[in-house]
């Protein structure tokens, strides 16, 4: 598909609460998703003629104007139809949705210079299924809970529960240093903003920013102290805590930015961390973020059953989970 003049396209009833790049890419066929999130990025995507980010909510009646898309390069990721079919653990599944228990390093969907994630695997492995779409998204180097829906209905009834913060996300990490027990809520505002090279990059900012979102998470410290792991070598006297962390808001990199400015970064982050600690953990054998979502309570889309779901350390996490 090439266009040489604005689009606008309008949002009907069924795609109320998808998010604007899901929106775009299932609209705009044929168009690279780096494309996309290029033009959302640079702001020539508007939503009744104001700004937006790709992870806007788009709303029936919405009028969302698409600038001229020229695609005389060669695309920068390959089609859909080129990801690998793959399967995924699975944590629970039924006729409307799925939890997958995802593992790191893996994206959860193409863009931004990866050329197919979990939900283009997961179609190609699937190809007679109807529908299958992110509910939310995890980190690449994060591992653990992942929900996609199978119907429209579902995607919209637990994106509802996303955003009105009825669902009960805790992730486990391992930070640097001693947590503070006392510290047990966070309350700080949060910007996203591009680097010079273009990658995605978060602060914190004072509360009343015009540019910040009010960003919360709990902290809940589960172990401090001496990694087992470590013993007998030259970092056996570093201190850490392992901790469990829930978030009441869905922020980008919230936990990683919230953690690292309170001076306790998690170990393995390789864009808010210690990298001098991350070098040396590496070399140990820590070879990812210790970043795994652990624990989720959410209803049923369709019964309300209230259900909790949970998905253990990966192996190659649970030997640095051990504290003395």
């Amino acid at each position: 598909m090439a266009s040489a003049e604005v689009r606008h396209l309008f949002v009907d009833e069924e795609s109320t609460g998808q998010r604007l790049d899901n929106f775009l890419i299932r609209h705009l066929k044929g168009v690279p998703k780096t494309l996309v999130y290029r033009i959302i990025r640079s702001g020539e995507v508007r939503i009744n003629k104001g700004r937006a980010s790709a992870d806007t909510r788009v709303n029936a009646g919405d009028d969302i104007r698409v600038p001229p898309l020229r695609m005389s390069e060669k695309p920068a990721v390959l089609p859909e139809n080129a990801a690998p079919p793959r399967e995924f653990p699975m944590l629970f599944e039924d006729a409307t949705f799925m939890a997958i228990d995802k593992p790191a390093g893996v994206a959860v969907h193409g863009g931004s210079g990866v050329s197919f994630g979990v939900i283009e695997q997961l179609r190609q492995a699937r190809p007679g299924a109807p529908l299958l779409e992110l509910v939310h998204r995890l980190d690449r180097e994060t591992s653990g809970i992942l929900l996609v829906a199978k119907k429209k209905s579902a995607l919209k009834a637990l994106q509802n529960q996303f955003r009105e913060r009825e669902t009960g996300k805790t992730y486990l990490t391992l930070v640097q240093g001693i947590w503070p027990g006392r510290k047990k809520v966070i309350d700080q505002a949060l910007h996203k903003y591009l680097q010079a090279d273009g990658e995605r990059r978060v602060r914190v900012v004072p509360a009343d920013d015009p540019n910040g979102m009010r960003s919360v998470t709990l902290v809940k410290v589960r172990a401090s102290g001496r990694l087992s792991a470590l013993a007998g070598t030259p970092e056996a006297d570093t201190l850490f805590s392992l901790l469990e962390v829930t978030i009441k808001t869905g922020r980008t990199h919230q936990i990683r930015v919230h953690l690292s400015h309170a001076g306790h970064p998690i170990v393995g982050d390789d864009k808010y961390g210690d990298f001098e600690l991350n070098r040396r953990m590496n070399k140990l054998g820590l070879k990812r973020m210790f970043l795994h979502a652990w624990r989720l309570t959410l209803q049923h889309p369709t019964t309300a059953e209230v259900m909790e779901m949970r998905s253990e350390l990966p192996v190659e996490l649970a030997p640095w989970a051990a504290l003395t």
